[in-house]
Order: structure tokens, then sequence, then C-alpha cells
């Protein structure tokens, strides 16, 4: 079962885009694929038409019996279906919002996930984590998870900042855990049309070349007429520029993420 967490110490660069994205897509590809929504707004969730004000069958249960040691929580039992063959997902909560003062100086809370998910390994091929745009045991939890970070960027200066912050952060978890976390860039929201997305884009590529994915995700309305349906946009409109970007997005990722590929090492999506 492999593992990947989208963050970004920004909101409003596409995480949530690009978990549902992924997944959809591994999900058509016949992957068993599970969302895990650790963000307390709920996007990931609401995007499936799950209300993240109920705080039953939501992540918040496994750091509730964490904090317990309750041993009595099925985890398959926060499972929701999503509507979409393969994909399933366990919805976040509002009151997730509390854990960092509830429990965030009590020891062993930054496990809580990695050990949730080991007892589902047989039942997923792939967990793609949504996490919330603050350091914090949400974090924490997702990038300890994970073997491989995500980290979309908006193609804006202000979203640099957040890319910044973040590699930070993740240089710091480096260093506790003793080994670096393989991680790639993923530039979004990219509008040719624009000197600012075309610089932005420059800086990423001049500054982060070795982990930058050379292609963009551009500006697609068929993103927001997806998620209005609760559909990945492979399924609504699997011809959308943005559905053909992420699929790109995918099989670099599937091909090692560590070389172009080869007809698409110098594309930028139009």
């Amino acid at each position: 079962m492999k593992v990947w967490t989208v963050s970004n110490q920004k909101g409003g660069v596409g995480k949530t885009t690009t978990a549902v994205s992924l997944g959809g897509l591994l999900a058509a590809q016949g992957e068993r694929v599970l969302l895990l929504d650790l963000d307390p707004q709920g996007s990931l969730s609401a995007y499936f038409r799950l209300n993240p004000d109920d705080s039953q069958s939501s992540a918040y249960a496994l750091f509730a019996a964490s904090a317990d040691a309750d041993d009595s929580l099925s985890v398959p039992a926060l499972i929701r279906e999503t509507g979409v063959a393969n994909l399933s997902l366990i919805p976040a909560s509002t009151a997730m919002a509390t854990l960092d003062r509830q429990l965030g100086a009590q020891g062993g809370m930054g496990l809580v996930v990695r050990q949730a998910l080991a007892g589902l390994e047989a039942r997923f091929d792939y967990v793609l984590l949504d996490c919330p745009p603050m350091l914090g045991v949400l974090m924490v939890n997702a990038l300890a998870a994970c073997e491989r970070l995500l980290i979309p960027v908006q193609t804006e200066f202000l979203a640099l900042k957040g890319l910044e912050r973040m590699l930070s952060t993740l240089h710091m978890i480096a260093r506790s855990r003793g080994s670096v976390m393989p991680y790639s860039i993923i530039p979004t929201f990219f509008d040719r049309r624009t000197r600012a997305a075309t610089e932005a884009l420059r800086v990423l590529r001049d500054q982060y070349p070795e982990h930058l994915w050379q292609r963009v995700i551009p500006i697609d309305t068929q993103f927001r007429e997806a998620s209005r349906e609760g559909q990945p946009i492979n399924g609504f409109n699997p011809t959308a520029r943005g559905a053909q970007a992420y699929a790109s997005l995918l099989r670099w990722l599937l091909a090692g993420a560590d070389q172009p590929l080869e007809a698409e090492a110098t594309a930028v999506a139009s």
C-alpha cells in the first residue's frame, strides 16, 4: 500500500483538487484508493457530500481513541463510500481543529494515522492524505504516515512563501526521523496569459529543478463543475485540460517522479 500526502503551508493552492483528481485517476485504473481528510475545514469531505460538522465516524475518532487508549475502535467502520468505484473516504470533522490544544502535548500522538493505516494494507492499494495548511499534530501525522509528499503550489508569488515554509517543515522532520522524504512540487492554477503566473513558474523551475514536475495544472472551470457533481474531474470530463494535466502528473509519479516523461519534459498545458 502506497501512502501519499498532499500538503502545503498555504491554503487555496489546490490540495483537495489534487487529492481528488489523483485518487479518481488511480481508481479508474482499478486501484483500490482511500482518501483521508485531515483538514478540519473538511473540503475533501464536502466534495463528496459529507458534512464535516458531524464528528461521528470521522478521522477525529482515530485521535480520540488513541488519547483514551481505546482499542475497540474499528478503523474500517470509519470508511465511507464516495459513489465512485474503487474510491473510499474517511471524512474529516471540524472537531479536529481542537486536537492541538487537547492532545498536542500528549506523547505518541504523531503516529496515530500511521498506526491506523497499518491495519488497512490488505484493503487498499493507495492512500491519499489531504492536510490542513498549518503545522500541527494533523500535518505531523500525515508526514509521518506517508512515503511521498506532494506539494501543490499556486503559480503566484505569495504561494511561493508557503512552499518555503513547507520545505522548512520537511527538513525539520527529516532531521528528527533521520531520512529525507521524497517530495514533488506541483505548479497549480497556471494561467499562461498572466505575467505573474509565468514569472512564478520560472522561479519554481530555477530554484527547485530536481523536485519540480515540469508541467502545470492549468486553471480550468471544469474543476468547479466536477466538484459541483461530486465527481473527480476524470470521471466528469476526461477530455478537460485539467483532467489531462493530472493524468500526465500521475504518469510521472508512477514512473518514479525523478525523470521527466520523454514527450512531456518541457511541455506546458495550454
